[in-house]
């Protein structure tokens, strides 16, 4: 299924090879079939999902997704209101929690998945989330998740989500400046992720911690624009990373 592999990359030493896909999946309200395809061809290591299933049968749902698309699901999903750890086989989850972040009255409730991994002798941090549509309440909330995130214990972080705001507003900037800005670094594919017909904005992000390499990151092109629009109501984020071993 995945990719992971020990490599070398210029400047940065021995480290294992990642594919990391961040995909808001709208609850599977979509063609179900179609999303499955698009992820299962993108053979990530890694799957951080938002808006898994969290009315009807959630659990059930996000089982099926994960086995549909070879993975197992390492943390997340209804527990944490969306936000899901998705991991392919070989890649040792250490721990794992999910985490609801305060609600302010009025507003959805949030949530981030988390996971500590371990593969080919790398470990890392992993976070997949979903922030507020309020722009106050996603600055504190970045806040959080990078806190959250940072306390699993691991020097090297990865976090991805859909993050309901683009680079040059206060949350993704917020970030944007504790982590690297995967397609900000290291730009492939395409760039923008929203709105899914005709998107011009780039809401959705992978980020990493410092000493984690980002080979390339973006949206991919695999597929036609139709076939993402009929999939879900994102684009799906790519990114190939090196992380460190020890």
């Amino acid at each position: 299924m995945g990719q992971a592999g020990v490599e070398s990359g210029d400047g940065f030493g021995a480290g294992v090879e990642l594919r990391v896909l961040s995909y808001n999946v709208r609850s599977l309200r979509d063609d179900r079939r179609l999303l499955v395809r698009i992820i299962r061809h993108f053979a990530a290591d890694i799957a951080l999902i938002q808006e898994a299933p969290r009315f009807l049968l959630p659990g059930v749902q996000a089982e099926w997704l994960a086995r549909a698309c070879g993975f197992a699901v390492a943390a997340g999903g209804a527990a944490a209101t969306g936000p899901m750890v998705m991991v392919a086989p070989g890649i040792d989850v250490v721990a794992a929690r999910s985490v609801l972040l305060p609600r302010t009255p009025g507003f959805h409730q949030r949530g981030v998945a988390l996971a500590r991994l371990a593969v080919g002798g790398a470990r890392f941090a992993v976070g997949s989330t979903h922030l507020s549509l309020d722009a106050e309440e996603r600055r504190w909330q970045a806040d959080l998740v990078l806190t959250h995130l940072a306390d699993l214990g691991e020097k090297h972080r990865i976090l991805a989500g859909d993050m309901n705001e683009f680079p040059g507003h206060p949350g993704w900037d917020h970030l944007a400046a504790e982590l690297q800005d995967g397609y900000a670094v290291a730009p492939w594919g395409l760039e923008f992720t929203s709105p899914h017909r005709n998107p011009w904005r780039r809401i959705d992000g992978v980020f990493a911690s410092e000493g984690v390499e980002f080979v390339r990151c973006g949206v991919p092109e695999d597929f036609t624009a139709a076939e993402y629009e009929a999939a879900t109501d994102h684009r799906p984020v790519l990114a190939t990373l090196r992380v460190p071993i020890g």
